[in-house]
């Protein structure tokens, strides 16, 4: 199961999650309830249940749907749920802790710790870019990053979903075509900690970064490919982005 930004559910959590840094949070609970009712799979209803959980007015009603979310993504249990793991369990605790069940609290705060650190995925993994590059080339860290130009990148990065790099080629700086690359890590990774837990729990765009480089072993040239008028929607939206960059 892959992220899709165009998935009907995700858009509506995307509206709730704009409507919430508006300060309408009635607005944004609807949404959420929208995504929930219009939900036709475990990935869907997870995410729905999720944000649904964190507009209720009390403990028991956030409980109640945190661990409905929880319940889909242990149904789900692979590589687009499992970072999220940690996070539910630790909204869970916290819930048990505010209603003084100390034991029940205690367990998922260990469930939480159990998950941490653990990368499970196997890739494939793909870097998008607009460089012409070969088959053997690598990838290292240091260059200049695609949002804050006078920034310099202490990792490289990469991602196991063939569409967000392709996406990421379609946003790099350049003028050529767009390239995503098949790529191996050379050492070891982690979950990119300016998407993961953001704005969707976990990591579910399965994006990753690299101290050490990325040797590049092939080239994809299917991907689903934005239209115009989407790539103006996201180039807006990073030109309105002033969060830090976690570097």
């Amino acid at each position: 199961m892959e992220f899709n930004p165009n998935n009907n559910v995700v858009k509506l959590c995307l509206q709730g999650m704009g409507m919430e840094e508006k300060d309408k949070h009635e607005e944004a609970s609807k949404l959420f309830h929208q995504a929930w009712n219009e939900a036709t799979n475990d990935f869907e209803k997870y995410l729905a249940a999720y944000y649904v959980a964190r507009h209720q007015k009390n403990v028991s009603g956030k409980l109640k749907w945190t661990e409905t979310a929880l319940q889909f993504a242990l149904k789900i249990n692979n590589v687009a749920v499992t970072s999220a793991f940690p996070s539910l369990y630790v909204n869970i605790a916290k819930c048990y802790e505010d209603s003084g069940h100390l034991d029940k609290a205690k367990k998922n705060y260990e469930l939480a710790n159990s998950f941490r650190n653990k990368q499970s995925d196997k890739g494939p993994f793909y870097h998008g870019t607009k460089a012409d590059l070969q088959i053997g080339d690598l990838l290292t860290a240091g260059g200049s990053s695609n949002y804050q130009s006078e920034l310099k990148m202490n990792h490289i990065y990469f991602t196991a979903v063939v569409n967000g790099a392709g996406l990421a080629a379609a946003l790099a700086k350049g003028e050529g075509p767009e390239h995503v690359y098949i790529v191996t890590p050379t050492g070891g990774f982690e979950n990119d900690p300016n998407v993961t837990d953001k704005k969707f729990p976990g990591n579910p765009t399965r994006s990753y970064r690299s101290r050490e480089s990325l040797k590049i072993v092939g080239e994809v040239t299917d991907w689903v490919k934005q239209t115009p008028e989407e790539l103006k929607k996201w180039r807006e939206k990073l030109a309105n982005n002033k969060g830090e960059i976690i570097n």
